[in-house]
């Protein structure tokens, strides 16, 4: 996920019992990008999985909020139309570019888990020092 207010790059996995291993995983997702050969279907499905968050239907509640949220941002509908446009325009040598942003993650990046003890605990055994834990609950 990117949220283009903040600019934080996120990878999420959800109750993961491989948290070394999907982090290694979305490590890897820069050489993915690097060594794919998207055909025309995969990106035409990218495309559409992209278009369909940009424009996702939303219940009355939500699309006053997000409604609120692109008004104090200064998100504006030529701004949208703008994306829209640029994703329609997506080709197969963006996904490699995008590569080597990603790679900047691999040594800017900030890692963050929240996850069981037990996993924490061995995910440190594997790696000492490699995690700083604080328990919030």
């Amino acid at each position: 996920m990117f949220d283009q207010i903040s600019g934080t790059m996120t990878f999420v996995s959800y109750r993961d019992p491989n948290l070394l291993k999907t982090l290694d995983n979305f490590d890897r997702s820069v050489d993915f990008l690097r060594n794919s050969d998207l055909n025309d279907n995969e990106l035409t499905k990218a495309i559409i999985g992209a278009i369909g968050h940009l424009d996702a239907y939303l219940l009355p509640d939500a699309k006053g909020f997000v409604s609120l949220l692109r008004h104090l941002t200064g998100d504006t509908e030529e701004d949208r139309q703008r994306m829209r446009e640029e994703v329609l325009t997506t080709s197969a040598s963006d996904f490699k570019a995008f590569a080597e942003v990603l790679d900047r993650f691999r040594t800017e990046g900030i890692v963050k888990v929240l996850g069981a003890q037990s996993a924490l605990d061995e995910s440190s055994v594997n790696n000492p020092g490699w995690l700083s834990t604080l328990k919030v609950l």
